[in-house]
């Protein structure tokens, strides 16, 4: 079983999106709603991409000065270079990994899509090492199909 449950993740994006809220407010509700499933997740964030950087829009957690992220730095630009989620058990084993926090041990990243286009990702931290099962992955991913559907 799934820490995440996305059924209710997604029954509150699609309760929002039908008010016709802005792009900020679904993605803000998504960091919350995600940060909210609790333990492992520490700090969720929002990264939508515009160009050649992914730009935070929303997170809930602890905050992060990383802003911006070049496509192709960090766990989060990989993700978008390399057009595939990440599930980084050990953030310290990752070379090019960004620190975003002392505290940080695992990092799960999954993209927002609309087809083929990256629009951005759900990047989540956690304090603990190796929390992300394929099951926590493939909930927190159909949370990110829905998502992209609706921006």
């Amino acid at each position: 079983m799934t820490v995440l449950q996305p059924d209710m993740v997604i029954a509150a994006l699609e309760e929002k999106s039908t008010k016709g809220p802005e792009r900020k407010e679904l993605l803000q509700l998504i960091a919350d709603e995600v940060r909210d499933a609790g333990e492992p997740y520490t700090s969720v964030y929002l990264y939508m991409l515009h160009g050649e950087e992914l730009v935070l829009e929303a997170f809930a957690g602890r905050e992060t000065e990383h802003q911006k992220i070049q496509v192709g730095h960090g766990v989060c630009g990989t993700a978008v270079a390399e057009r595939r989620d990440q599930n980084v058990p050990d953030v310290r084993a990752r070379e090019n990994y960004i620190v975003c926090n002392r505290f940080t041990r695992s990092e799960l990243v999954v993209l927002i899509r609309r087809g083929d286009q990256i629009l951005g990702q759900i990047d989540v931290d956690s304090d603990v090492l190796d929390p992300f099962s394929q099951d926590e992955e493939s909930a927190l991913k159909s949370v990110a199909d829905v998502l992209g559907r609706l921006l």
